[in-house]
Formats: structure tokens, sequence, C-alpha cells
């Protein structure tokens, strides 16, 4: 989704990885690199017309408001292989 199509605002979500986890996990990691990668993966798990921003702000074209509502991203997030995120974005 560009920015010139119309969008609706849905919600806001937290989408980064903690420096508590990280720092848990041992190691030395890209932050922004890790949560580049996991926004990323988010994205591409939602329907086209639905998107996370950086800021963690929801957009959804107006056809899909309904959808995007619906959406559980508690359990994107946590379906996603945070391990194997860590391990492409190591220092």
């Amino acid at each position: 989704m560009t920015d010139a199509q119309p969008s609706v605002e849905i919600r806001t979500i937290a989408y980064t990885v903690s420096a508590d986890y990280l720092a848990s996990v041992g190691g030395d990691f890209d932050a922004r690199g890790v949560d580049d990668a996991v926004l990323d993966r988010l994205n591409a798990d939602l329907p086209e017309g639905v998107e996370v921003r950086r800021d963690g702000r929801v957009f959804a074209t107006p056809e899909l408001v309904a959808t995007a509502r619906e959406i559980d991203f508690d359990q994107l997030l946590t379906g996603m292989d945070l391990d194997q995120i860590l391990a492409e974005h190591g220092r």
C-alpha cells in the first residue's frame, strides 16, 4: 500500500523487540535490523491493502477495514521465528 492510496487508520501495535529481550538472549544484535525484519515479515503475512508502518500504526484500504480489525496481530507476532530473525541480524 502506498501513501497515495486512500487508507484508514485501524489501530497501533507494538512490534519492536524489546531491549530487555535482546539482553536476555545474549549476544550483540542489530536492533534496527531485527525490528525491520519483524515489520517486513508481519506485513508479508497481512492481506494486500493492510499495512503496519514503522511507527506501529496499522492502515487498511476502505474495503479491508473490517478484515483489518479482525486480525490477531499478537498471534502473528508470537508465531514468528524470532530466533531465526536474531540469527540473521547478529553483529
